[in-house]
């Protein structure tokens, strides 16, 4: 095993194989570390690349995103889709993500697959079941990890550049109840169980910030009460067509405009008493959009059959006056929920303080009725970077010799999102031609590796 490289990569998922196949393309020698058995991380259930089409728009849906990275997302976007397409893998042409997205369907397995194989055809090498259990410092800079490998022994890895890439904190019930909120201390895990939180330590344990504090996190309602059998489930237990329905919390009052999006509203109910709502559709929404495609080419998944199918709290009310059945451990009040719901329908459209906004109201009976909860794929609070990947301090500098990306980042999204794919790919080649210029300049300067 090689224990120099000019890049060190933590973590072989999007970014982190993005940084080692672009850095391996320029010329360097680059060591992959995964603390999984495999690679790939929550990228390989996804399937799509997408973001928002231009800068105005991407301002206009993440107001509060840092500028300089939320405009790296967009102005880079085309150049990563070209980068996959480079590496053998199709993209297929845009379709509508969010309203407001432009998607590319993609291989994301074969992508991972084929940057894996780049490193080690260019030299570098791709090893699982490693745990990195600190950074090597040299004065202030960051100089390579402290690993132990798989059969239990410890060795230490140097290169001048170290990439924090592990794909968050989520799977670590005290970070997501610290960054995200007490409530959220064990909610579904909607991601690989190996983002636990490891790039965030090792970034604090030479000082570099976390944040923004109130920044949320990406993920979707599901059905309260059950659980993800497998990846497949990611999406197929979602309930996306949020944004057309209904959603009231234990208190039977409506919280949140539902119609920014099933992604948000999911952020929004993580901080209601329990993180627990109920989700009512009509059969309006039923037909168009519990039945249908979330992303058009995607499978098509019924919701509300399958959450049945599988035991959860749900039920079919043939009129509004039957909500008033509601089971009562459920802990709501139908006839409440119900009397809200024609007070909505009788206006012609929603009201939530502070602004009136259009709503196609629920009046066609039957009513289906799915408790519901939050799950979260991944963070957006997290380690505080440039537009170039380099980790910063609380004062702005950055600490030399250290680069995040991916799902570790903070600051691209704030209360917003509009992709993680793109994210990840846009900061893993950043990342990836920081180094390989590190390691050029080193060349020149008669440096080794």
């Amino acid at each position: 095993m090689d224990t120099t490289a000019d890049l060190l990569v933590i973590g072989a998922g999007m970014a982190g194989l993005t940084a080692a196949a672009r850095a391996t393309s320029r010329g360097a020698r680059v060591t992959v570390l995964e603390k999984g058995d495999a690679i790939g991380g929550s990228a390989q259930f996804a399937g799509y690349a997408w973001t928002a089409p231009t800068r105005e728009m991407m301002a206009e849906i993440n107001p509060h995103g840092d500028e300089a990275l939320r405009n790296a997302v967009v102005d880079d976007f085309a150049a990563g889709l070209d980068w996959i397409r480079g590496r053998g893998v199709d993209c297929a042409d845009g379709v509508p993500v969010l309203r407001y997205g432009i998607g590319h369907a993609f291989d994301t397995v074969q992508y991972l697959d084929a940057c894996a194989r780049e490193v080690r055809q260019g030299g570098g090498q791709v090893l699982t079941g490693v745990e990195v259990t600190g950074l090597i410092t040299e004065g202030d800079a960051v100089v390579g990890a402290v690993v132990r490998l798989g059969d239990g022994i410890t060795t230490r890895i140097e290169a001048p550049r170290v990439l924090l890439a592990t794909g968050g904190f989520q799977a670590d019930a005290a970070l997501v109840e610290e960054h995200l909120h007490p409530n959220a201390s064990r909610p579904p895990l909607r991601s690989n169980q190996h983002s636990d939180g490891g790039g965030l330590t090792l970034a604090q344990s030479v000082g570099a910030a976390v944040g923004p504090v109130d920044a949320g996190f990406y993920g979707h309602l599901i059905p309260s009460g059950l659980s993800f059998r497998d990846d497949g489930d990611f999406v197929g237990l979602s309930l996306y067509y949020s944004e057309h329905a209904l959603l009231f919390n234990l208190d039977n009052r409506r919280f949140v405009d539902e119609t920014q999006g099933d992604h948000l509203t999911a952020m929004a109910l993580m901080e209601q008493p329990e993180s627990r709502g109920l989700l009512v559709a009509d059969a309006r929404v039923y037909e168009d959009w519990i039945c249908g495609s979330y992303v058009e080419g995607a499978v098509a998944v019924d919701k509300y059959t399958e959450t049945a199918r599988r035991g959860g709290r749900c039920g079919i009310a043939e009129t509004l006056e039957e909500l008033e059945y509601l089971p009562e451990d459920w802990g709501f009040d139908g006839a409440a929920i119900a009397a809200e719901i024609a007070r909505v329908n009788a206006a012609g459209q929603k009201v939530l303080p502070p602004r009136e906004y259009d709503f196609a109201p629920l009046d066609r009976g039957p009513y289906y009725v799915i408790e519901t909860t939050p799950a979260v794929t991944f963070p957006l609070v997290g380690i505080r970077i440039d537009e170039h990947a380099s980790v910063l301090r609380a004062d702005g500098s950055a600490v030399p010799g250290l680069l995040a990306a991916g799902s570790d980042v903070g600051g691209v999204y704030r209360r917003a999102y509009a992709g993680g794919i793109s994210a990840a790919l846009v900061f893993g080649l950043r990342a990836g031609d920081a180094a390989a210029e590190s390691a050029a300049d080193a060349a020149t300067a008669g440096g080794t590796r």
